[in-house]
């Protein structure tokens, strides 16, 4: 399957361990993004993914690049130009203390993109899926105009469009992420979010309390069957993290094909490694899972148990076999040491 994943990939400067920003003398070093981050897992489940961006032509660029195609990602449409890699600083909390996201990514090379950046046709060509989450339209108003042309020629070429709705306060408020994200909607076929990105990018709220620890998918269904209907959406999924800590986390999802509900398993995550990209590993399952399974359960309880695993890896990306997944899917989560 050709898969492919449009957005920014950025250098990442971690505080080493759970150290707080003003205790640091050095950072640990990657590289992650959101749709890159799927992209390498899609690689990861035997996949032709490729990565649509633009970076530097210089050497942090080249690394950057170099980090996909160590993991088997398509780097052929990465364009090259501008004058800088976007810079995100991740101080990893512990317990009751969250972990910290600094952006230093203003007038990254892919903010400053144009059309004549890309050909679009070329890259949907033979395309079966292509995804993107609502970080991309937030870079700047050039990358959602990129954006859009990329998901027309992606419909034109026939491709399955999903999004992560991925709502950033960072990087727009709400009221600009619903005037942009509304009507970006009718490209896409599968929609992925959790309760806030439904809220704050498209205007809906469930009945639902996450802040008190409350994720009754009850309170999901009449929204998704509402979001359904307005968008013409296939699939309507959300993740239901229940966040005790930064260390420890309930993990589930439910999905809706438009005729009927399904709640994944429970995972109790603790402690957690590395939360960052944990949403992006989920949207990877979900693709894979869509794209190979029988069943929308099937697509989902993979989709949440790669999920819960990225939990446990440092990085960005997640680094697990098809194989692994289903192993914990399956219910062996005993994490025994394999000889």
């Amino acid at each position: 399957m050709k898969i492919v994943t449009m957005g920014e990939i950025m250098l990442r400067l971690s505080s080493p361990g759970n150290t707080r920003f003003v205790q640091c003398d050095s950072f640990d070093v990657c590289y992650g993004g959101g749709e890159a981050n799927v992209a390498v897992s899609l690689a990861n489940y035997g996949h032709d993914a490729y990565f649509v961006s633009k970076v530097p032509a210089h050497e942090i660029g080249q690394c950057a690049i170099n980090e996909l195609r160590r993991f088997g990602v398509h780097t052929d449409y990465v364009a090259r130009g501008g004058e800088r890699l976007g810079i995100y600083y991740l101080e990893t909390g512990a317990s009751m203390r969250p972990s910290k996201v600094i952006y230093d990514r203003a007038h990254s090379s892919i903010a400053e993109a144009t059309p004549e950046d890309f050909d679009f046709d070329k890259i949907f060509e033979g395309a079966d899926w292509f995804h993107w989450s609502g970080i991309t339209p937030a870079i700047s108003d050039a990358s959602a105009k990129n954006l859009e042309l990329a998901l027309i020629a992606a419909k034109k070429a026939g491709a399955t469009v999903s999004c992560d709705l991925n709502f950033r306060k960072k990087l727009w408020t709400s009221e600009k992420a619903i005037s942009i994200m509304k009507p970006l909607m009718k490209y896409v076929d599968v929609c992925i979010g959790n309760e806030e990105d439904a809220e704050l990018c498209l205007g809906f709220k469930p009945k639902s309390d996450v802040t008190a620890g409350k994720t009754d998918a009850e309170g999901y269904k009449e929204i998704f069957k509402q979001m359904a209907e307005e968008f013409d959406f296939k699939y309507v999924i959300s993740t239901l993290r229940e966040s005790y800590s930064a260390t420890h986390n309930g993990w589930k999802a439910l999905i809706y094909n438009g005729e009927e509900f399904y709640e994944s398993k429970h995972y109790d995550i603790f402690p957690i490694i590395d939360r960052v990209g944990g949403g992006d590993s989920f949207s990877g399952g979900v693709i894979h899972g869509l794209l190979t399974m029988k069943t929308q359960g099937e697509a989902l309880e993979f989709a949440v148990a790669a999920s819960a695993l990225k939990h446990t890896i440092p990085t960005d990306f997640n680094h697990v076999s098809e194989a692994e997944v289903k192993t914990l899917a399956g219910g062996d989560a005993s994490g025994r040491v394999q000889r």
